[in-house]
């Protein structure tokens, strides 16, 4: 990846809309891509408790955001 704003960050954030942590799978960081997955799973997955599910919601968007914004390895 190029940095933030490259083509690349912009794929990673489509991805992560679509599946949490696949953005940053994209971009080769598996523990990240990993706990976006896990967290945001186990949030939708109760979701009938409100709370999870929104804690679920937030780290979602935060996953997206995350993966638009990586600059990669300094």
């Amino acid at each position: 990846m190029l940095g933030q704003g490259s083509g690349g960050n912009v794929l990673a954030a489509v991805c992560s809309f679509f599946i949490p942590g696949l953005g940053q799978l994209v971009q080769g960081r598996l523990l990240s891509a990993f706990l976006f997955f896990v967290i945001v799973g186990v949030g939708y997955f109760f979701a009938v408790l409100i709370i999870p599910a929104v804690i679920g919601g937030i780290f979602h968007l935060w996953s997206i955001i995350d993966a638009a914004r990586f600059t990669g390895p300094a």
